[in-house]
């Protein structure tokens, strides 16, 4: 994909814009607004003179048919009774006046409701691509009068971990090394690749556009690019604006500036001037993942002192600062919306038939719409929070909580209620907007409107577009891997994502909710499909200059986990019949079982597991796939994964009797589980009960796994969990992961310990035990406080190109600093030297109907 900056540089920088609108309806300067205009762009804070501006809402603002900047993709959904077919001119309303749906009379700038958040999309050619998502008060049909502008441009660099070293930059002739490959271009399953309205960007030098497209910054030299927003949705409460950034990566690490101009922010600590880095082109990038960021419903969150681990994580990164914050889901928490929001009449039914069949008609979507929004915007807002998305980079997958609490995980016929398709509907509305920064589907799921009520595909509703703007976005970002059909649940197809997080990371991150039932994670297809484009991807990256090391794969939920098959057992067993009929009847038993379906509350958890044992061949068939891919291009395989409140380190590896080293064991993977940041933890009875179920497991002949001791201590003085659980952490958390860089030479920064120098081991062995439960290799011997990855000194300071992961566990929940405990570990590279496995049937029903050899 070409970018708008190098563009510039062949054509100057008043070229025909190949992505502007074909639309009137769309915002476009005019002709003799441009002449007039200066050629630089307006510095956010030169705001001291309005006549300008005022002169210009009052003259045409959209050009005929045919003119230069005419051309586009971009098709706007609108149907309103009070905004006439053509918009010629914009007339502001006399003083005092306000129309429903536009901004009142006299304004100079839109009133920021929420943002700016900060997302990262993928790097290609030398250049990193992310947006800025805002949501400003007031909207409508019609056009906005003031359209924001964003200005971004680097100040400076920050001296990397390989700053002694000698930089290999790839020359010029093979600049599209690590470009994605050609065919993401094109149409893949039905989704056109083509462009993803990129902006402009130029080199400045001395004030002037500099001819020279070198990558380099110094004293006389740097870079600055304005970005018009994207209006992606508009209703008459907000307006969604996008602007799209790509930024050329430097030598070395670099920190960005970005200020929003038109914008008025009233509350908050937030501003128009944001700042985040973006890591040199030689280096991997420094990885935050959190999970389960909020509070279920009925907990005490002043007991909890609120979202305190996010002062800790605002800390860390003033210090060493991260380059993108991965969502393991949960990264909002909606299932209020049953207890004081619209839902509340609906789950007070007693009678689950009733329950089942009550309607979900427009006039409770509309209800059920301004709850999603306004809990988003009130929790994307909450300090601290709300200061770290917008300076960390975020790229985010969702989960149950995002929608309402088990989504997916109930029985079928209740999952295919008209209340639990509505929901899904609008939730997954606005998980676009806030959390990928993508226009959503023009209608969603209503009993009244028939031409919504379609399995595979939701048709326009003409009254859930009055007075309203939906950008139809024909075009959509090269790193989401789309499914080939919608979800059995949510009416749209899954969403997972690749990306390069650097020079040497992968990263995938599953949609495990939209396909999501209580039998299955995902369509057979889905997996196809994800292991062709990462087989395309790593291929690609292999024969570059700059390859794929490490795999992060994120699952959102645990896959090296204790088995809890017994408490399944029970939970759905026969003899929980009269405990049901008497709560269905007198309501005994209260909280233990759920609102829905009338089940047992923990059996959704359960099943959301990938342990469970309704997804045990799926999860066999992804592991094995995981297996093949590593062998196949010797990446380390690393997988995150939340989702259970407290803290933890599985991993899967060799069958010690093969006597394989880990350095060259392509089954080694670590799952590390992160979560709670926010949401409270079990109790301690809970994480020593799931310790003493820590059993040796075997996911195949040649496949052991299990926890590993990773915490040596209870956080601070605390005494939280017994004496003999090493393995589970019931505390809120959070996890950092950095590279330790293989392009830096060796720097004399003290005694370095990594995965494949020695971490306390003096004879520098690999472990040569019958069983996982101690340390398998260098990078775990210590795990816990004492590692090297534990300190933020030492973390990601070696060179040997190994990761290091450090979990940071809460010491007192009632610390408002929210101060943590670190434990680190070191994962290794991976060297295999063997041949790469033969790849398994494609679709793992056929393939593995016998299943693992798992002990319950």
């Amino acid at each position: 994909m070409a970018s708008h900056y190098k563009a510039n540089v062949i054509h100057g920088s008043d070229h025909p814009d190949p992505h502007a609108s074909q639309t009137r309806w769309r915002h476009e300067e005019s002709s003799a607004f441009r002449r007039h205009a200066s050629t630089a762009p307006r510095e956010a804070d030169q705001r001291d003179d309005s006549k300008d501006l005022a002169t210009f809402l009052n003259t045409a603002r959209v050009e005929p048919p045919g003119s230069a900047g005419s051309a586009g993709k971009h098709q706007p959904l609108m149907v309103s009774s009070n905004v006439p077919p053509r918009v010629e001119n914009i007339t502001v309303p006399h003083e005092g006046a306000q129309t429903k749906g536009t901004q009142p009379s006299g304004v100079t700038a839109l009133e920021v409701k929420c943002g700016p958040l900060l997302n990262y999309r993928r790097m290609e050619n030398e250049t990193w691509f992310g947006s800025v998502l805002v949501v400003t008060k007031f909207g409508g049909a019609a056009e906005s009068p003031i359209t924001p502008q964003l200005t971004i441009k680097i100040i400076g660099t920050r001296p990397s971990s390989s700053s002694a070293a000698r930089y290999e930059i790839p020359a010029e002739g093979n600049a599209n090394a690590n470009a994605p490959a050609e065919q993401h271009h094109g149409v893949v399953n039905g989704v056109d690749y083509g462009s993803f309205n990129t902006p402009t960007g130029s080199l400045v030098q001395n004030g002037q556009p500099s001819s020279s497209g070198s990558h380099g910054i110094n004293g006389a030299q740097s870079w600055k690019s304005a970005v018009n927003g994207t209006r992606l949705f508009s209703d008459p409460a907000n307006t969604f604006w996008r602007f799209d950034l790509q930024v050329p990566m430097q030598r070395e690490e670099i920190q960005c500036e970005y200020t929003i101009s038109g914008l008025n922010f009233t509350k908050g600590k937030k501003t128009d001037k944001q700042h985040f880095f973006i890591p040199a082109i030689t280096e991997s990038m420094r990885i935050m993942f959190h999970s389960c960021n909020g509070f279920s419903v009925g907990t005490d969150e002043a007991a909890y002192s609120g979202a305190c681990l996010w002062n800790d994580v605002n800390r860390v990164h003033a210090k060493t600062p991260f380059h993108v914050m991965l969502g393991g889901g949960d990264q909002i928490y909606n299932d209020g919306i049953r207890v004081n929001g619209p839902l509340r009449a609906w789950t007070d039914i007693g009678n689950p038939k009733k329950r089942k069949e009550f309607p979900f008609p427009e006039s409770l979507r509309k209800d059920c719409d301004d709850y999603y929004v306004n809990n988003y915007i009130r929790w994307y807002s909450t300090e601290p929070f709300a200061s770290a998305n917008g300076q960390i980079a975020q790229l985010n997958l969702w989960d149950d909580h995002d929608i309402i609490d088990g989504f997916g995980s109930y029985v079928d016929e209740f999952m295919r209620c008209a209340v639990f398709r509505g929901i899904g509907g609008l939730a997954n509305k606005y998980y676009l907007l806030f959390q990928h920064h993508l226009a959503p589907p023009s209608s969603t799921f209503t009993t009244d409107a028939p031409q919504t009520t379609d399995h595979s595909v939701v048709g326009t509703d003409s009254r859930q577009l009055e007075n309203s703007f939906v950008l139809e976005e024909k075009t959509i970002d090269s790193g989401y891997i789309i499914g080939s059909k919608p979800g059995p649940y949510v009416v749209d197809h899954s969403r997972s994502i690749y990306a390069r997080l650097g020079a040497n990371i992968g990263f995938f991150g599953i949609d495990a909710r939209t396909e999501r039932t209580r039998h299955q994670v995902n369509y057979p297809e889905t997996y196809d499909i994800i292991v062709s484009r990462l087989r395309q991807e790593l291929s690609a990256a292999k024969s570059s200059s700059l390859p794929i090391q490490h795999l992060i794969v994120l699952l959102g939920i645990p896959i090296a986990y204790p088995r809890l098959t017994w408490l399944e057992n029970i939970f759905s067993s026969p003899l929980m019949g009269p405990l049901k009929l008497l709560n269905k009847r007198f309501g005994f038993g209260g909280g233990f079982f759920n609102h829905f379906d009338g089940s047992v509350d923990l059996l959704d958890d359960l099943d959301d597991h990938y342990t469970a044992r309704t997804h045990k061949k799926e999860r066999q068939m992804l592991m094995h796939k995981l297996q093949e891919l590593a062998s196949e291009f010797s990446v380390r395989v690393t997988i995150l994964g939340g989702d259970v409140h407290l803290a933890a380190v599985g991993r899967f590896y060799s069958n010690p009797k093969r006597n394989i080293p880990v350095s060259n064991d392509h089954r080694y993977m670590v799952n590390i589980i992160s979560s709670a940041i926010v949401n409270k933890p079990p109790p301690a009875a809970v994480a020593n009960l799931l310790a003493r179920r820590n059993k040796l497991h075997h996911l195949d002949h040649d496949t052991d796994e299990t926890l590993m001791n990773f915490f040596n201590k209870d956080p601070g003085d605390s005494e939280k969990t017994s004496s003999s659980n090493k393995v589970t952490m019931p505390s809120r958390n959070w996890a950092m992961i950095t590279q330790n860089s293989s392009h830096a030479t060796t720097q004399a920064i003290g005694h370095l310990t990594n995965g494949n120098a020695t971490n306390g081991d003096a004879n520098g062995q690999e472990h040569t035990g019958k069983t996982g439960h101690s340390w398998l290799h260098k990078g775990e011997v210590d795990a816990g406080t004492k590692h090297k990855a534990a300190s933020i000194e030492r973390h990601g300071k070696d060179t040997d190109g190994s990761l290091d992961v450090c979990i940071r566990v809460e010491i007192d929940q009632h610390d408002a600093d929210g101060k943590t405990e670190p434990y680190g570990m070191t994962v290794p590279l991976l060297e295999y030297t063997g041949p790469p496995l033969r790849p398994t049937s494609k679709r793992y029903a056929r393939s593995h109907q016998s299943g693992g050899t798992d002990n319950p």
